[in-house]
């Protein structure tokens, strides 16, 4: 896999699961803790899981293609489980890798 097919598996990774955890927290959990509406999110939650773990691979995919520092991918990946973090890591990281390919 090339570091460009790596990029945008890991693009699409982070911004599905920002999305994910963005309607866990600001939509499933309040439907639970003040609505007494649990059933969101068990389903919501288990997606985020799955969907957090594609996150992982993704991301390890792309660190050990563009040769990243292993404090940096554990900081990016660290990014998934905080809702928003994902977006801005993403735009950090697609900024650096493009970065290091046009130097290249």
């Amino acid at each position: 896999m090339s570091i460009a097919a790596a990029l945008r598996n890991y693009r699409i990774a982070a911004w599905v699961t920002g999305i994910g955890l963005i309607v866990l927290v600001f939509i499933a959990m309040p439907l639970k803790y003040f609505f007494d509406t649990p059933g969101p999110v068990a389903v919501v939650g288990v997606t985020h899981g799955f969907l957090y773990m594609i996150y992982i691979v993704c991301t390890l995919i792309l660190a050990e293609r563009v040769r990243a520092k292993p404090l940096e991918a554990l900081v990016v990946l660290l990014a998934g489980t905080i809702p928003v973090a994902s977006f801005v890591a993403e735009r950090a990281v697609t900024a650096r890798v493009q970065a290091g390919q046009t130097a290249a």
